[in-house]
């Protein structure tokens, strides 16, 4: 063989070469994805996964927030229906079923009767009674 049909040989096999690794790297780029190795339908599968869940807590987080809404209400509906209470004294909040009850109330019965409403609101799962007495507030 000659040194001419030795080059052209090259020739012809080098873009042959450069055609097939031109068409085996799309089919590379579709098993993996990135330097990671994940097959790509693994990656797009855990995309909608991720996307499903994040649908889920935006939610369940909504719900929450409407139940404590709830909560809060019908505790402050009811601390002021009690007649032996100043409910305006009373600041409820709601967060994740948990009442808090803030304020100054002028003795102590009205601390304990002010958790006892908010522990027989429907849906709560606890109550912090942050309540301060103090003599000086006015009783009626």
């Amino acid at each position: 063989m000659s040194k001419k049909n030795k080059k052209n040989k090259i020739l012809a096999i080098v873009p042959a070469m450069v055609l097939g690794i031109g068409l085996a790297l799309p089919a590379l780029a579709q098993e993996t994805s990135g330097s990671s190795g994940v097959p790509a339908s693994t990656s797009m599968h855990q995309a909608g996964e991720d996307t499903e869940s994040a649908a889920q807590n935006a939610y369940h987080g909504t719900v929450t927030a409407l139940d404590d809404t709830r909560i809060t209400t019908e505790v402050k509906t009811n601390l002021a229906a009690a007649k032996d209470l100043r409910s305006g004294q009373i600041h409820v909040t709601t967060v994740a079923g948990v009442v808090t009850l803030e304020g100054q109330v002028h003795d102590s019965n009205v601390v304990s009767r002010a958790e006892a409403i908010a522990r027989n609101a429907n849906g709560v799962r606890g109550v912090t009674n942050d309540l301060r007495v103090d003599s000086s507030v006015p009783k009626d």
